[in-house]
């Protein structure tokens, strides 16, 4: 991964925005316009219509189970698939990478990247297994080769050959506090990979709180990006902590511990 001087100096993206869509625009070509505007980046007509397709099953599963609390199609575009989307922001090139998505619940941000990356290998972790079913559906459903579905907790699966130190990119969303998710997370991370932790308006005092838990687990803090969405009226957080060292053996400790014990 590449990265730039001064890795502590925050950094921010102001999102102008516009906030009444023009009129008769469905939430995917809203979508559609703001990738492009915001992120400079162009959805093509194929992927807007499997976002539109994740939608669709994305409402239908939630009668079933509670995947998601958000259930406007326009609140979904923005909240979920624009707010993955952002991670474009800090990360300086997804294709070919390998992403896993710790916590992934109902997918996300690992199944919007997926979509607007065909070339991306996403892996998705979760210790919930109907969760990761919805993912697999999705997946069938969608024709997204590019996915594949890890049904386990992250302090067994980041002690595992197969995912230790294994992945370019690690992402989780709201997924535990700051230094408890660093034991989830910075085990997944190469050397020279990047952990994305999206964070709500706490982002500087949570990272504040887990700084010698990034450096104990081998990573080091690269920026905080600020992102302003359309229609939110906080902000979103990137924290971006860059893998510099292996993390040491005895980490991640096993299921339960870093919970009740973080590293301090």
């Amino acid at each position: 991964m590449s990265s730039r001087p001064c890795p502590c100096v925050p950094i921010t993206t102001d999102f102008a925005y516009k906030r009444k869509a023009a009129a008769g625009k469905s939430p995917m070509a809203v979508l559609a316009k703001q990738a492009k505007s915001l992120l400079e980046f162009n959805l093509l007509p194929a992927q807007v219509q499997k976002f539109n397709q994740l939608s669709e099953l994305l409402l239908d599963w939630n009668q079933r189970m509670n995947l998601t609390a958000i259930k406007d199609p326009a609140a979904i575009a923005i909240k979920h698939y624009l707010d993955s989307l952002t991670l474009i922001e800090v990360i300086p090139c997804f294709e070919g990478r390998h992403l896993i998505d710790v916590g992934a619940g109902a997918g996300f941000p690992g199944l919007a990247l997926a979509i607007a990356f065909p070339n991306l290998h996403v892996t998705f972790l979760d210790s919930t297994a109907k969760k990761l079913r919805f993912v697999d559906h999705v997946g069938q459903t969608l024709g997204l080769e590019n996915i594949r579905t890890l049904h386990a907790r992250a302090e067994d699966a980041g002690r595992h050959p197969d995912h230790r130190g294994a992945y370019d990119i690690v992402a989780a969303r709201a997924v535990a506090r700051m230094p408890v998710l660093m034991e989830y997370t910075l085990p997944f991370a190469k050397l020279a990979g990047r952990v994305i932790a999206m964070q709500g308006s706490s982002a500087y005092e949570a990272t504040r709180s887990a700084a010698k838990a990034i450096s104990k687990l081998g990573g080091e803090l690269f920026a905080i990006e600020e992102i302003k969405l359309p229609t939110l009226d906080h902000p979103r957080y990137l924290v971006v902590i860059d893998k510099i060292e292996p993390t040491p053996a005895p980490y991640p400790r096993s299921a339960g511990v870093p919970a009740r014990r973080p590293v301090q």
